[in-house]
């Protein structure tokens, strides 16, 4: 009985350790997060300012309604998995794919921002500045997410510029992965939540 649980003291203290570790990984990456923030409030800003040629207008005016109709008739367990999963993928994605010198992460920071630009001017047009506050609750958790996962992929792509590239490549891989299992995949539970109960109670 006693062997049990010094077993699970050191299980809680390597997971507490690994927890530790992730923050420190991300102070030292600051910068990458700082870079691709901006990039993505950028676009925001232009797609609140600058009109969109008609093409784009109507391609993510068809996305939004395919997304739309594809989550009306689900649950409220079902649209909260619906939405964590998407966001849990297109996540991972940015850290895996970041692996090529960080242009996934950057590029997927200029069509998000720029989307939520467009989707926040359409809000204010239809329902006034006032309708951007169900955009804010999940957003707290889902954006930090977002920028810690698209700035780890920034940073995992710079692999190739180390002198050691293999050790380069299992650091920054084993520290993206544990950023994404400890950090982002909780904050994407919890915007999740907040996300798809707000819709619910809105529609």
């Amino acid at each position: 009985m006693q062997r049990k649980k010094i077993k699970k003291r050191q299980s809680e203290f390597n997971i507490l350790r690994e927890y530790k570790k992730s923050w420190e990984y991300l102070k030292d990456i600051k910068l990458f997060i700082y870079l691709i923030t901006g990039v993505f409030l950028l676009f925001v800003l232009i797609g609140l300012f600058i009109p969109a040629p008609e093409i784009i207008y109507d391609k993510i005016l068809d996305f939004i309604k395919d997304l739309l109709k594809q989550t009306q008739d689900m649950s409220l367990s079902q649209l909260i998995g619906f939405i964590i999963s998407n966001n849990i993928k297109s996540t991972f994605f940015a850290i895996v794919f970041g692996i090529f010198l960080g242009i996934y992460p950057i590029s997927t920071a200029v069509i998000n921002g720029y989307v939520l630009g467009f989707v926040s001017l359409i809000s204010i047009e239809n329902g006034g500045l006032i309708s951007l506050w169900r955009l804010f609750p999940h957003g707290i958790f889902e954006l930090p997410a977002v920028f810690i996962s698209m700035g780890v992929g920034l940073k995992f792509g710079t692999f190739i510029l180390q002198k050691n590239k293999i050790k380069a490549f299992k650091e920054y891989l084993i520290n993206s992965l544990r950023i994404f299992l400890l950090i982002v995949i909780p904050l994407l539970i919890i915007a999740g939540i907040i996300e798809g109960t707000i819709m619910r109670l809105v529609n």
